[in-house]
């Protein structure tokens, strides 16, 4: 391997300014194990990528060799390397290394020297490289990454080092990782105080006097007021500073307005800055009232919230940050205004972008405890289940891996709760109570040899202990799937406040009961009824629907390879419960039309955005609104629509044509959509989300067949193909099929509704990215993208 020079602005040996660099190029990767593959091995046995990488996506669905609950996508042993330097004369510095994400049982080794290993599939943690490094010539550092038995998932986890990785370098007097905690314990209208507590570690071999500054510092950059603390610092000693200081006439961060301020930090010695970060926070508060549900920044406020899990669709669990954007700007124009993270800690730049672009976040960090769930191998319910999992490691990690979990998001806005664990208590996986509810999904299972669901109330105050020691300022959380018996138990007192997961049964029993419990929907379903729960009772403040996006894993049998579940598919395009919550949720005027086939008019879900259908068959049609009133005509025929729990609907045997339908409030026409029948297939449209790009970026492709006059046709299944050029690379070509065995990093798919998607990544280089798409009997369609330097 070549060497990759790193090099770094230093002030001096002894006082170097943290300097954090992105990690993620120049690796290279082998599948498969290898007996010497943490010192060396021949060339010919790796290939180079650069990361975020996810080996599983790559490879074939596999029925026989992998499993529903992760996919049908196998898994395997992969080792990834990186030759770098770093410059001569550095030897004072002190170098870590950090990953955001490895799936999972990861190995580091640094010039051969083993640095550790972590099993979670979802923390993130670093290494100090500094004991072992040599300056002025090559250092190697490698990984090893073990997911051989695939059936370690209720869903699809992905293989590989599937987040980012980066190197940090300070001087041997620093901020500790992960150490700055900063909170606004008082808000008023006039003034809000900013707390903080910042540990500060000295690695040199004599005592050390530091003083730390920190500044708070506008939305604009103006600084609005500083404080400093002061201490000497022994050898080998970490120390937490404290500051206090003022910002007036603050704007608090919410939804609607992510206000968001930066804390300026800094580790001074002798007036020399040596270490310094900057932390975005926001000022809001949380109060959370049984009687009346949840404020924030003392407004009622009602989490409209969706549930999501990790991976990306077609790229897997390797997501690029816009793909983030993307979803959370169609959730966020839904009505959506809160986040679940299902059921593990995410990536970072989720947070930062639920900060930015303001969503309440409920975050979670396992999904099991002591004792594995069932994971399912040949389908959902179907056959033996593996209860391999985290489990395994639950009692050696589990405070470890949530007290990182604490201590990495603390600072976020977003977050407004911490939830320990999800569905820990369902009925026989693997706990039994005599008072557990009843349900057809878990009666068939045995209760003979279960644990006790008793059991539970011992765990829990440990992983509580451990929230409350590093964010005393949040509620613990869980999202409870068996409310009497953690009602028996003891254990749902022991919460701050009470996820419920699909037991809308119990809200009002357990509020007459526990009239101070806090009681909120921490998982249910879609239909109107769920809402309903909400706001006809004034102390359930909102819920998370099961769930926003279809994602990869909790299959059913072959060829299904995914959820369906989603209010939007993998490629984001609405579903029907998409379409229902979109006219919920939204205060703008929403209208949406649907039709269905005869026989499938009372299914809410065989419902379609099309009017194209055969002549003379008898179609449902559903105006789907939140407008007073409305008027939809066929061909300029008016059309009777009768009101129902959602919206209007009708039947009437189907015309090709023209279907308008225009909504109005106060009297006034707000809003008009139209449904045309389409025709024959003509061409391929697509819409780019990027106008240009730069290295790193990634651009969506909206792919819709459309006939002569620009209609989609719905029932269009043909095969189209990409082929890119340029500076840039497909990471992927995405039906949202979950049915299509085809593999994902396949460059040709059918077509679902005349839609697919495509994701494009602009590399390094000034050429202009063109994709190209065909399909037989088709004109080729392109598009080109320029490609910015930086």
């Amino acid at each position: 391997m070549l060497p990759r020079l790193i090099l770094f602005a230093l002030l001096a040996v002894s006082l170097a300014a943290r300097e954090t660099t992105l990690f993620n190029d120049d690796w290279q990767f082998h599948l498969g194990d290898l007996s010497n593959g943490q010192t060396g091995s021949p060339e010919s046995e790796w290939r180079s990528l650069s990361l975020p990488h996810d080996w599983s996506a790559e490879l074939d669905f596999d029925p026989e060799n992998a499993a529903s609950g992760t996919a049908f996508l196998p898994g395997g042993i992969g080792w990834y390397r990186k030759s770098f330097s770093l410059p001569a004369g550095s030897e004072g510095q002190r170098y870590a290394i950090r990953f955001d994400g490895i799936s999972r049982h990861s190995d580091v080794w640094i010039n051969g020297e083993h640095l550790g290993h972590r099993p979670s599939a979802y923390a993130t943690f670093q290494y100090d490289l500094t004991p072992h490094l040599k300056f002025g010539e090559e250092n190697l550092l490698t990984v090893k990454v073990a997911r051989e038995n695939v059936a370690d998932s209720r869903w699809y986890p992905g293989s590989g080092i599937y987040r980012n990785v980066h190197l940090i370098q300070t001087g041997p007097v620093h901020f500790a990782a992960d150490g700055i905690a900063i909170t606004t314990p008082r808000i008023s209208s006039e003034n809000a105080d900013i707390s903080s507590r910042l540990e500060v570690t000295n690695t040199l071999k004599e005592p050390t006097r530091v003083r730390v500054v920190t500044e708070a510092v506008s939305p604009e950059g103006e600084i609005l007021s500083a404080a400093d603390d002061r201490q000497r610092l022994s050898p080998g000693e970490t120390h937490t500073f404290t500051t206090w200081q003022k910002v007036t006439e603050p704007r608090l961060w919410s939804p609607d307005t992510p206000t968001l301020y930066t804390l300026r930090c800094k580790v001074l010695i002798g007036g020399e800055t040596v270490d310094s970060r900057e932390i975005s926070f926001g000022i809001r508060s949380l109060r959370f009232d049984p009687s009346t549900g949840f404020y924030l920044n003392g407004k009622n406020t009602i989490m409209k919230g969706i549930c999501i899990h990790h991976d990306g669709g077609v790229v897997g669990a390797a997501v690029p940050r816009e793909v983030w954007a993307r979803r959370l700007k169609i959730a966020k124009e839904a009505g959506v205004n809160a986040i679940r993270c299902s059921h593990n800690p995410m990536a970072p730049e989720i947070y930062e972008l639920c900060d930015q672009m303001g969503f309440l976040v409920m975050d979670e960090a396992f999904d099991e405890w002591e004792i594995g769930k069932r994971k399912w191998v040949k389908g959902r319910n179907e056959g033996r289940a593996s209860r391999f999992g985290y489990a395994e490691d639950f009692e050696e990690w589990a405070t470890r891996d949530l007290a990182a979990m604490i201590r990495q998001h603390r600072n976020h806005p977003s977050i407004i709760m911490w939830s320990i664990g999800n569905e820990i208590d369902y009925p026989t996986d693997p706990y039994v109570h005599p008072e557990s509810r009843v349900d057809n999904d878990f009666a068939k299972f045995s209760t003979e040899g279960r644990p006790a669901a008793a059991r539970l109330a011992a765990v829990a105050p440990d992983l509580i202990a451990t929230v409350k020691k590093h964010d005393p300022t949040r509620p613990v959380t869980m999202a409870l799937a068996n409310v009497p018996a953690a009602n028996g138990t003891g254990l749902a007192d022991m919460l701050d406040v009470a996820g419920y997961n699909y037991q809308e049964q119990f809200y009002e029993q357990d509020h007459a009961q526990f009239p101070g419990r806090f009681i909120y929907g921490s998982e249910t379903g879609k239909g109107p009824g769920n809402w309903e729960e909400v706001t006809a009772n004034e102390f359930i403040s909102g819920l998370f629907l099961w769930v926003g996006f279809d994602f990869l894993g909790e299959a059913n049998t072959w060829p299904n390879h995914g959820s369906q579940a989603g209010l939007w598919d993998r490629c984001g395009y609405p579903r029907v419960s998409g379409y229902y919550i979109d006219s919920a949720w939204n205060d703008e005027p929403v209208l949406h039309l649907l039709a269905t086939q005869r026989g499938r008019s009372r299914s809410w879900w065989h419902h379609r955005p099309h009017w194209t259908w055969e002549e003379g068959e008898n179609v449902g049609l559903t105006a789907v609104t939140n407008c007073e009133r409305i008027e939809v005509t066929l061909n300029d025929r008016p059309i009777e629509m009768e009101e129902n729990s959602r919206g209007f609907r009708a039947r009437l045997d189907f015309e090709p044509g023209e279907l308008i339908a225009v909504g109005y409030r106060g009297g006034k026409e707000v809003i008009r959509t139209t449904l045309r029948t389409a025709e024959e297939p003509a061409q391929i449209l697509i819409s780019s989300d990027r106008e240009s790009l730069q290295a790193g970026e990634t651009a969506h492709l909206e792919i819709s067949v459309v006939d002569a006059n620009g209609t989609r046709v719905p029932h269009y299944d043909g095969k189209v193909a990409a082929r890119i050029t340029g500076s840039g690379k497909l990471l992927g070509l995405d039906n949202g099929n979950q049915n299509d065995p085809t593999p994902l990093r396949s460059r040709e798919k059918k077509a679902l509704a005349g839609r697919l998607l495509a994701l494009v990544q602009a590399s390094e280089g000034n050429q202009e990215i063109k994709v190209t798409l065909e399909a037989e009997g088709l004109p080729e369609a392109s598009v080109v993208i320029p490609v910015q330097t930086q």
